[in-house]
């Protein structure tokens, strides 16, 4: 069967794909997009977005992180499951990783792309949801429980990124959400996480372009 994957290598929704294709075994072909320069295969898989990541599967292509973190998980349904057998936990998890895109990704984001009031107000969204995020783990190893799951595929791509908020952000992650920033290490202890997030400095020196091309320096 074969799998490809469109991608670029410091997204975070990318990186969910390949934690779950790395921890269902799934062997697949990575190949690199250019976002300014899209290539003719990432504009006839994805014609309405046009963006990464894209999973092509014999052919066919499954857009939007969650929606292929979500096939990768049924399709390969023999290994352990990342979503729940249970409903309530399965919409549950979905629930909390809906949240993660609208209320982590944007005031993340704005922490280094805004600047004065803007950015304060990101900061200030941004540590509040991650202290909810922090609620809703509470003591367990992972968000499903005892194993990773999908909820933690779709918050830990976002560990490599937090080094670029801290610093241009001037912010401390670790000591607003210490349970948190625990959470993360025990997840980049699994083969499947550590090998799939970027490295956090290159992902850092990639905002600080991205801010000197937009003048925020």
């Amino acid at each position: 069967m074969a799998v490809t994957l469109l991608d670029t290598w410091a997204s975070p929704f990318g990186m969910r794909v390949r934690i779950a294709l790395e921890e269902k075994g799934v062997k697949y072909e990575y190949i690199e997009q250019d976002l300014r320069n899209k290539s003719p295969l990432l504009l006839q898989m994805n014609p309405l977005y046009k963006k990464v990541p894209v999973l092509i599967h014999n052919g066919k292509p499954i857009c939007e992180s969650l929606i292929a973190v979500e096939y990768v998980d049924e399709m390969w349904n023999d290994k352990s499951l990342l979503l729940s057998s249970d409903p309530y936990k399965r919409a549950q998890s979905r629930f909390w990783a809906d949240f993660v895109d609208k209320k982590v990704y944007g005031p993340g984001r704005k922490t280094w792309t805004e600047k004065g009031e803007e950015k304060e107000a990101a900061k200030k969204d941004f540590i509040e949801s991650l202290k909810l995020l922090e609620g809703e783990l509470g003591d367990k190893p992972y968000f499903e429980g005892d194993k990773l799951g999908y909820m933690d595929v779709a918050l830990v791509p976002f560990y490599c990124w937090f080094h670029g908020y801290e610093t241009f952000g001037n912010l401390s992650i670790e000591e607003e959400c210490p349970k948190l920033i625990a959470w993360c290490k025990r997840c980049m202890q699994k083969e499947s996480v550590s090998k799939s997030l970027a490295d956090p400095q290159k992902v850092c020196n990639f905002m600080g372009e991205v801010r000197k091309k937009f003048g925020l320096e």
